[in-house]
């Protein structure tokens, strides 16, 4: 029982966070304790409205990612296992593959380097082939050499999202929306959560336990707890031009540059989704707030945040090349242009339409290195998700099990009262 002894707004856990991590969390949760009193708090009116709702739609198969990283463990398990989840669920999904592509014999050694990282992780289904083979799959393409990945697919992962928000309530939890959380209180027996409304109301909601999933918003969720964060969210806008529904034809499923080892993003590819439109992109430029969306659209306390931040001006200068670079083919579409044609030489200037936007949640250490990993950090009565960047939606039924497990744990370790109810097999 609360202090002002409102039980109605007392939970045995709350989920900071609707998106499609934080839906997931709440999923297991119930999953394994259908008893508990569960709250999901979103800020928006829309759930799964920002990285979960902007992002490429890729379901990935595990290639990229640092062996041993919890990212290509949940990965490469995690795409079998939302694979079965569409499926039973009857949403759409298409395992189109992706070819990524070695543009000339200098980039030959990088995609090797991949191909055994990807053999190390355990993906399934791969294969390395050449031009001909190249143009038998994407007939458009240009390159000397690739990794085929078939098992690479695409879907909605809002409609993912939503579906498992659908779980969370069919199975008693209540999801809140409007509801922005603007304080977290650590008490001796419970965490008081200090929520917003759309309207400026405010009230308490209490719970026993919280997790935050605040993705563009988690390191400063993180500082209602647990003091300075030992990282920062640095938000990077990624734009998208949709390639022309008699252009579409060019991409078949997924055309990808070999990595760049001397930068942390991606660059430029092509991705069909699931409406059968191909898209284009994204780059990466710094965002000039956390939900800077477009161009011009400027949070100047937050763009003042990370101005100021030591680690974005380290990062910065290592990567400035690349990165005035991304910002040229950002502003210039004729640059975008030659970095497509890079790969697909057909695609001409008339076949780009603008298309949207997306913004990255980039943690970054003080030092300017990139949190590559997942990152929970975990206090009294509290665990916050500080970093799940991409493969997260792939793999948000596994990351789920990962935080449910270790919260459980910690929960008891720090002597908090036991959750007791049934354990669903």
């Amino acid at each position: 029982m609360s202090q002002n002894g409102h039980a109605a707004n007392v939970y045995d856990l709350a989920i900071v966070g609707g998106g499609i991590v934080g839906l997931a969390t709440a999923r297991e949760f119930l999953k394994r304790q259908p008893a508990l009193k569960l709250i999901v708090l979103e800020k928006e009116d829309i759930l799964a409205q920002h990285q979960t709702g902007h992002n490429s739609g890729v379901l990935h198969a595990g290639i990229y990612y640092a062996p041993g990283s919890l990212k290509a463990k949940a990965c490469v398990e995690g795409r079998s296992e939302a694979v079965e989840f569409c499926k039973e669920r009857g949403i759409k999904f298409e395992l189109c593959g992706k070819l990524i592509v070695a543009l000339d014999d200098g980039e030959v050694p990088r995609l090797m380097n991949l191909w055994e990282r990807a053999n190390t992780n355990g993906v399934q289904g791969i294969e390395l082939v050449g031009p001909e083979r190249m143009r038998e799959i994407e007939p458009y393409v240009a390159g000397v050499k690739a990794i085929w990945s078939p098992n690479t697919g695409i879907v909605d992962w809002g409609e993912v999202a939503r579906a498992y928000a659908d779980d969370v309530r069919e199975w008693g939890g209540e999801i809140k929306m409007g509801a922005k959380v603007v304080a977290l209180r650590n008490l001796s027996d419970e965490t008081v959560i200090g929520v917003k409304a759309k309207n400026g109301a405010e009230t308490e909601v209490h719970a026993r336990f919280v997790v935050t999933c605040g993705g563009l918003y988690s390191d400063r969720l993180a500082e209602m707890t647990e003091g300075k964060s030992e990282v920062k969210i640095v938000p990077f806008r990624g734009d998208y031009y949709q390639i022309r529904p008699e252009a579409a034809h060019m991409c078949r499923g997924m055309i990808y540059p070999v990595p760049d080892p001397t930068f942390p993003f991606l660059g430029v590819h092509l991705t069909k989704h699931v409406d059968g439109t191909v898209w284009a992109g994204p780059n990466a430029v710094l965002a000039f707030g956390r939900e800077g969306y477009g161009r011009w659209q400027v949070n100047l306390p937050e763009l003042i945040e990370t101005l100021t931040y030591p680690g974005f001006w380290k990062l910065a200068l290592k990567y400035w090349k690349v990165g005035m670079m991304e910002m040229y083919r950002d502003y210039v579409k004729a640059a975008y242009l030659k970095e497509l044609q890079k790969y697909t030489p057909a695609i001409t200037y008339d076949d780009l339409i603008g298309g949207k936007s997306g913004v990255r949640a980039q943690a970054l250490q003080d030092d300017g290195k990139m949190v590559d990993d997942f990152l929970i950090r975990h206090g009294n009565r509290v665990a916050h998700v500080q970093n799940a960047p991409s493969p997260a939606a792939t793999s948000s039924l596994v990351i789920a099990r990962m935080i449910v497990d270790e919260v459980e744990k910690k929960a008891s370790l720090a002597h908090a009262p036991r959750i007791n109810a049934p354990v669903l097999n």
